[in-house]
């Protein structure tokens, strides 16, 4: 059969015969133009990568054609370059990274504040861009030069960009992605610190019961890394802002309206009180009597799950053995309703550690006797009442 081509406005027979055609195929495929469509492309240096994305960025964050064709091919560049970065760090399939190149894309990130204009242009990005950047972040947090984490000496020297990411954590749209990045971010103490000393340290509060559920959830996890993660910091922080602090925890916290709020506030509050490094903040905790009337409130709760976290706070209120004459008064006014709520308090399933705390607590409930108003029941309750 034949095939037929116009040239010239003329018809030309050009292929008389299969045979002809699969010759000229053949001539097709070794023809250079050919060789170079399937010849995989050499893959970009890792400072090459940054750099092209770092000037893709700054023209996405310049704004300009915004929605228009070049806005359009700008993005798809950007998803291709962070998606490259991303292989980089993480490797591909089953092959590991390269330290080498990794070392590489490290120095260059955070040369020229590669760091800040990503995050500046996230919100711009398509979703699985974000993703990918997001990851990106996350990874160059481990990343050593040198011995260091040449991430928290960035941060150190950008510590504004934190205020970017926690002002942003109550846009639904991008909490999440800034929610993982600031978590990150806080693995370094110099960050965990500025947060902690500063005026964003109130805003957790009201994120943490914010309507919007991603929104809510992620305060709550960064939150819970930011009181557990450093240690020293957090209880020198807390020794020096207790009163604050825990008005806030108490009353929007652990007395809100919110089930899961509720629930993940009195589990977290159980974690800062029972580390070592936090023992005068507990022995302070538990001398108040409004701490004990929230926890007393908790352990009446209907749910199980609130009970249980309750519960491991509120053992600390009656082993202490420095109690205050108006904690064992209250203790001993409620003896019966306390000694008949623990009879009947269990957990699902059999656990050796709760029924021993819980019969310590019931052995010294049924010891207590009540104590004049005159008369101090220990050293704690000669300081002041922290209310």
């Amino acid at each position: 059969m034949a095939v037929v081509v116009k040239k010239d406005g003329a018809k030309q027979m050009i292929l008389g015969s299969s045979s002809n055609f699969k010759n000229l195929v053949k001539k097709v495929i070794r023809s250079s133009s050919m060789k170079n469509l399937f010849k995989p492309k050499k893959p970009r240096i890792p400072v090459d990568v940054v750099r092209e994305t770092r000037v893709l960025l700054l023209d996405l964050d310049a704004g300009g054609d915004t929605g228009g064709p070049k806005h359009d091919e700008t993005l798809t560049k950007l998803d291709v370059l962070i998606g490259e970065m991303k292989s980089i760090l993480y490797g591909v399939g089953e092959s590991e990274p390269v330290p080498e190149a990794c070392l590489q894309l490290t120095k260059e990130f955070f040369k020229d504040d590669t760091l800040l204009v990503l995050i500046f242009s996230l919100p711009k990005l398509n979703l699985e861009a974000r993703k990918d950047a997001t990851q990106v972040v996350a990874n160059l947090q481990r990343q050593r030069v040198d011995s260091r984490l040449i991430a928290s000496d960035y941060l150190e020297a950008n510590l504004d960009l934190l205020d970017k990411l926690i002002m942003g954590c109550d846009d639904p749209d991008i909490v999440l992605h800034y929610g993982v990045i600031l978590r990150e971010f806080i693995r370094h103490q110099i960050v965990a610190r500025y947060i902690l000393n500063s005026e964003h340290m109130k805003k957790f509060f009201d994120y943490m019961q914010h309507a919007n559920f991603d929104v809510s959830s992620v305060a709550a996890s960064t939150f819970k890394e930011l009181m557990t993660r450093h240690k020293s910091t957090v209880a020198e922080y807390l020794m020096k802002n207790y009163v604050w602090f825990f008005a806030e925890f108490n009353s929007k916290l652990l007395e809100s309206t919110n089930y899961i709020t509720r629930r993940n506030s009195v589990k977290l509050l159980g974690d800062i009180l029972l580390d070592r490094s936090n023992s005068s903040v507990m022995i302070r905790y538990v001398s108040s009597l409004e701490n004990m009337r929230v926890l007393m409130n908790l352990l009446r709760e209907s749910h199980k799950n609130i009970q249980i976290a309750a519960f491991h706070v509120f053992k600390l209120f009656v082993a202490n053995q420095n109690k205050p004459v108006e904690i064992v008064n209250i203790l001993v006014a409620n003896k019966s309703k306390l000694l008949r709520f623990f009879d009947g308090f269990c957990l699902e399933k059999e656990d050796e550690t709760f029924e021993a705390d819980k019969a310590l607590v019931v052995k010294e409930i049924e010891e207590l006797q009540p104590t004049p108003p005159n008369t101090r029941s220990g050293e704690l309750s000669t300081k002041p009442r922290a209310e």
